[in-house]
């Protein structure tokens, strides 16, 4: 491990940066968290706001100034595109340029990024208050993980499937934070305990 300890890019949108819960909830964060104590220094730097779609995670990064190499990058990114009806194929086309730029980010090792999969809000008490059709947005969700998997898998890199999980929030309120559509910081340890061995195992084993 490097003296001074690794660096995690977190790229994405309101679940990376945590809507609605405590800085020390947010993934990246508890990630760090439990990785120190397995003897693993790492600091998260994110980039990442609520809203953002794929082009406007494109904008974000060039707007933050992101620059040089990190030992772990992520990219978790397309609710908003397909909140906001965007078309598929524009995810897809930009999806795939923002995995290569977070491939880059990793130095170009493929193995040091993962993807992970968007969560299913349509089981949330913001969705039924809205009247979301709860399958539909499941449906198309679906569409947009298959995409993002197939994409990573060709690219080599690691996808870590969370969306099942994010379903348990239609029957256990716990998991929803407080404005009844984002994860809460339970949700999140969920997250972690999916992606923790392959983290830990990767950032060890250099």
């Amino acid at each position: 491990m490097p003296q001074d300890g690794f660096v995690h890019l977190a790229l994405g949108d309101s679940y990376t940066i945590g809507e609605a819960v405590n800085v020390d909830e947010r993934w990246p964060v508890q990630l760090a968290h439990r990785l120190r104590k397995d003897s693993v220094k790492i600091d998260p730097v994110i980039v990442a706001t609520t809203g953002w779609t794929t082009d406007e995670l494109q904008t974000g990064i060039i707007k933050s100034d992101v620059e040089g190499t990190y030992d772990l990058v992520t990219l978790l990114i397309g609710v908003n595109n397909q909140y906001r009806g965007y078309p598929i194929d524009q995810y897809e086309r930009e999806f795939k340029k923002l995995l290569d730029q977070a491939i880059q980010f990793a130095d170009g090792n493929p193995y040091h990024v993962m993807v992970i999969s968007i969560p299913d809000y349509g089981v949330t008490p913001f969705a039924k208050k809205k009247l979301l059709d709860e399958e539909k947005i499941a449906s198309e969700l679906d569409n947009y993980n298959a995409i993002a998997e197939k994409i990573a898998k060709l690219r080599d890199v690691k996808f870590i499937d969370i969306t099942p999980g994010s379903r348990q929030a239609k029957d256990d309120p716990s998991l929803v934070a407080s404005d009844g559509l984002h994860p809460s910081g339970k949700m999140y340890k969920m997250w972690v305990d999916e992606m923790y061995e392959h983290v830990f195992n990767n950032l060890s084993s250099r």
